[in-house]
């Protein structure tokens, strides 16, 4: 069965869709930010082996407690869970592709990358003490762009979500009225706004409701073609949202500082570095009680850091550097152990 579009498919078990399971076949939920690419990625796996991997995009706190509860293969997180949270659950965190949060708007005549804000003014949308459009803060940065005299509705996330935890990170590290008043999380007090239900609805509520601003992952605003807005960056520069900018946030990372490889790619330095860039992670049990089901999570995983990157960067993903993958499978054949003690992976 052909792949569902992403748009219209928020909370459906969505990628290389069976009718009937085969015993290689295997189950994922979680965060809706990478949605796009690992449809592509078992589209392309089903169509090489005959396998299936379906997909549950419903956020990311909904991905963990999924995996918790052992009634999926892997869950998937962009918000990386603390190396207490992993050991507390005897669970392993990796990587598998680096992407991008941007602000989107639904303004009449505004074109993609047209609006340029600062983290600090676009923290005070949200926070509701910037609540129109042609506001004099927004003015000053868009001289000659013509901004309606409208009020502002924001669109946030709903649901427990990585991306907000992302989006709100980065709000914290530009805006100390954020970082004291709401701080970040998978879920804040937003003080008013709209919610929508993933990546996805909050896409289409931003596309339905006029002079609306959203954050969600670069690929739906791509795809759905929802004018995007610049974002200044630490370097006080407003890259445009692209592989190159998120490679450029990626540059300096070292993935070995935190535990599951969990680090933070917000508000780096750089002249090119995207702001608001982050990783998203698989979440697979180190002692596992189905052994056959988690090899085969890896095996699609390592098919897919062999064979995907083509497939990523088509849909302005960044694939991991190749020193990174090969952490990953040293992790994988060294942690991933079956109840009786015996290697899931080997190199």
């Amino acid at each position: 069965m052909k792949i569902m579009s992403y748009a219209v498919a928020a909370g459906l078990a969505v990628a290389s869709l069976t009718t009937t399971a085969s015993a290689a076949d295997i189950t994922g939920a979680g965060a809706t930010f990478p949605f796009p690419v690992y449809s592509k990625w078992a589209e392309a796996y089903k169509k090489e082996t005959g396998n299936g991997m379906n997909y549950q995009s419903i956020g990311s706190g909904g991905g963990i407690k999924q995996i918790q509860a052992k009634t999926v293969d892997f869950g998937a997180t962009d918000a990386p869970m603390k190396g207490e949270d992993l050991e507390k659950n005897g669970l392993l965190q990796f990587p598998t592709v680096m992407g991008a949060v941007v602000p989107v708007v639904n303004i009449e005549g505004i074109q993609p990358g047209q609006i340029k804000l600062t983290g600090q003014v676009l923290a005070d949308i949200f926070l509701g003490k910037i609540a129109k459009w042609n506001d004099p803060k927004i003015a000053q940065l868009n001289a000659g762009v013509n901004l309606p005299n409208a009020n502002i509705t924001p669109v946030y996330r709903s649901d427990s979500s990585g991306t907000t935890s992302v989006f709100t990170t980065y709000l914290s590290q530009v805006s100390d009225a954020w970082k004291a008043e709401l701080g970040a999380g998978t879920t804040v007090n937003w003080p008013l706004g709209q919610g929508g239900k993933g990546n996805e609805g909050v896409a289409a509520t931003v596309k339905q409701v006029p002079n609306s601003i959203g954050y969600v992952e670069y690929a739906y605003a791509k795809q759905n073609k929802i004018p995007y807005t610049l974002l200044q960056n630490k370097a006080g520069k407003y890259p445009q949202p692209e592989i190159k900018s998120f490679q450029a946030a990626a540059a300096s990372a070292n993935w070995s500082s935190a535990p599951g490889f969990g680090i933070s790619l917000t508000n780096q330095a750089g002249d090119d570095a995207w702001p608001i860039t982050n990783p998203t992670f698989i979440l697979v049990y180190k002692t596992t009680e189905k052994p056959e089901q988690t090899a085969e999570v890896l095996k699609f995983f390592d098919w897919s850091f062999k064979n995907g990157d083509t497939l990523a960067s088509d849909l302005d993903y960044v694939p991991l550097p190749d020193n990174v993958v090969e952490q990953i499978r040293t992790v994988w054949a060294s942690e991933i152990k079956s109840s009786a003690g015996q290697p899931v992976y080997k190199k």
